[in-house]
């Protein structure tokens, strides 16, 4: 037995070191499109349909495939890159940490957490911050939060807390986010679901009083513009409606600006554009630049103090490496003043949208440099394919549904650049016609 364990060992190191020296582990070889395709078909899960584009390097608004073909990426990572790519402040500061200290784990203080805690509470004006790593792992706090404070202050009964979510919502795939979702392909097939959870439409005050004056409602959550939706934004005075009403119930209002914040929608948080405080502030994707993953959960004591030691936490979250890069980003959203600039291109890009082809392009909408285009249906294009012609003309945009695709380039751009742009998805909607 010990023979035949030691034999099947031995055959495993072999392949293993066989692999080693293959082309497959040699960071020298270059890989073409095609090859890049197929081994992450190979060995990687199918949880995602990537456009057909190999990527290899990526600087401010620009990115660049494995050819060396140039790009603008007007996805810039689902908004986690509205430094740009690259930013060289923000490397500089993740390869001098990393040097010194990355990880701690909550288990001790580290002398970079609290300097964090600090600017990031001051900076938003809340009395507390969780940092945690995801955006998805920032809901899942969020909520958290709100089910204790729920028990422990508004006094609910035992495991009858109600929490409401905006239909059409996406703020993430955990159980608890498809739980919450009302689009069959993040939740079907993944029940039993979370109770607790109700559905209201979006952007309907009518009815979210309805829903939250139910005494053991602890809280609503959602996003001041639907991202994934396809950048649907409420009418005005919606989120200042939203304040009132769970303020009227007392009831937390959850913002998830993980996608919105971060001056994407031209202010510091897509809420501040009607001037709301939120309870609960959820910030990701762009509070680190998109060099390390951190998220973070903003809120006030009554809230924040109702966790107690050993009932939330994260290995990574807080940690030394990912709390330093935040700072920075920050400050290089602050210091360049990427809020403003992103509303002034902002206005240039949504007033060019609304002149595309409206043989193609049904309407435009956007705020900031967060826009989305409706594509017309027809039996000879969807937003897929006019984001495959978009490619080949140099830009790489991302569709959501069938028929929406979402602009939303790094707030680093140029005019010059952004004007660049424009003249490619122009010249690309026009050939359609």
């Amino acid at each position: 037995m010990l023979r035949t364990f030691s034999l099947r060992f031995v055959s495993r190191v072999a392949v293993s070191r066989s692999l080693a020296t293959s082309t497959a582990f040699n960071s020298n070889a270059k890989l073409n499109p095609e090859q890049v395709f197929k081994r992450e078909d190979k060995y990687g899960a199918h949880n995602y349909h990537p456009l057909p584009v190999a990527l290899a390097k990526g600087k401010g608004v620009n990115v660049w495939d494995v050819n060396g073909k140039r790009y603008f990426d007007f996805l810039a990572a689902y908004s986690a890159l509205n430094q740009g790519h690259s930013h060289p402040r923000i490397v500089e500061t993740l390869q001098k940490q990393v040097e010194v200290l990355a990880l701690t784990s909550r288990a001790f203080y580290n002398d970079v957490l609290g300097e964090f805690e600090e600017y990031i509470t001051q900076l938003f004006g809340y009395d507390k911050v969780l940092p945690m790593n995801t955006g998805v792992e920032g809901g899942e706090t969020a909520c958290k939060l709100a089910r204790k404070w729920g028990y422990n202050v508004k006094k609910i009964p035992k495991n009858e807390a109600k929490i409401v979510f905006a239909e059409g919502n996406f703020w993430g795939r955990t159980l608890a986010a498809v739980s919450s979702s009302t689009d069959p392909a993040c939740y079907e097939g993944f029940g039993p679901y979370l109770p607790g959870i109700e559905i209201t439409p979006y952007n309907d005050l009518a009815a979210l009083e309805k829903s939250i004056s139910d005494p053991n409602t602890c809280a609503f959550m959602v996003e001041p513009i639907q991202g994934e939706a396809g950048v649907y934004i409420p009418d005005p005075g919606y989120l200042k409606g939203v304040r009132e009403l769970c303020t009227k119930y007392n009831v937390l209002f959850i913002a998830d600006e993980v996608q919105t914040g971060l001056a994407r929608t031209g202010k510091r948080l897509c809420c501040d554009h009607e001037n709301v405080r939120p309870d609960i502030v959820i910030l990701g994707k762009a509070l680190s630049g998109g060099v390390y993953p951190v998220s973070a959960v903003l809120c006030d004591d009554e809230v924040m103090l109702t966790i107690k030691p050993g009932e939330h936490g994260s290995t990574y979250g807080g940690n030394p490496l990912g709390t330093r890069v935040a700072i920075t980003a920050l400050k290089v959203l602050e210091e360049e003043k990427l809020a403003e600039r992103s509303e002034a291109l902002g206005k240039i890009l949504l007033g060019e949208m609304k002149k595309l082809n409206p043989e193609v392009v049904e309407l435009a909408r956007g705020k900031g440099l967060m826009n989305a285009i409706v594509i017309k249906p027809t039996e000879k294009y969807d937003a897929w394919k006019v984001c495959l012609k978009l490619q080949d003309n140099g830009l790489l945009a991302k569709p959501t549904h069938d028929h929406i695709i979402r602009f939303t380039p790094p707030l680093v751009i140029t005019e010059e650049e952004l004007q660049e742009s424009i003249d490619i998805i122009r010249k690309t909607i026009d050939s359609l016609v």
